[in-house]
């Protein structure tokens, strides 16, 4: 893998009533337009990728679909509610993929950026909804190696 971007879900719904699948929650309609505009830098930069990776939650489907159109991504059991260990056991499976998209949700998003970029996963904030890294690498995906190329927020 030569680049990633890390894209975490854009503004969801709140936590609704007891006993309701946090995995149910959808993008609200700020939220969507967060997840447009994600896309729409991607294409304004013309971005490509060849693999997206996403949770299966609604709200990052959501996201996916309207921020990453152009390829079907593979939905992922193991990055909802993600540890840094097992995001990065996940995209150390895609050595065979030059660009990966991942799509998923805070803190495992943010932790990883911090991760590959410093080589310390403690708790890191600054990934807001439908944020985006994007991250470069000029050897194999390793701790404290990516470059951090871009970072990209949403405007209000």
């Amino acid at each position: 893998m030569r680049e990633l971007i890390l894209l975490r879900h854009a503004e969801a719904t709140p936590h609704g009533k007891e006993g309701k699948d946090d995995r149910e929650r959808k993008l609200t309609e700020h939220g969507k337009n967060e997840a447009r505009a994600a896309g729409q830098w991607l294409a304004e930069h013309k971005i490509t990728y060849d693999r997206v990776l996403c949770s299966p939650s609604e709200r990052t489907r959501e996201t996916a679909a309207l921020a990453l159109g152009q390829i079907e991504p593979s939905y992922e059991d193991s990055i909802y509610d993600a540890t840094v260990g097992d995001l990065y056991d996940l995209l150390d499976q895609q050595a065979d993929a030059e660009r990966v998209v991942l799509v998923g949700h805070n803190p495992g998003i943010e932790q990883l950026v911090a991760f590959l970029t410093e080589g310390r996963s403690e708790d890191y904030r600054g990934m807001p909804p439908a944020g985006m890294a994007r991250l470069v690498f000029d050897g194999p995906l390793q701790p404290g190696t990516a470059k951090l190329e871009t970072f990209w927020s949403p405007p209000n």
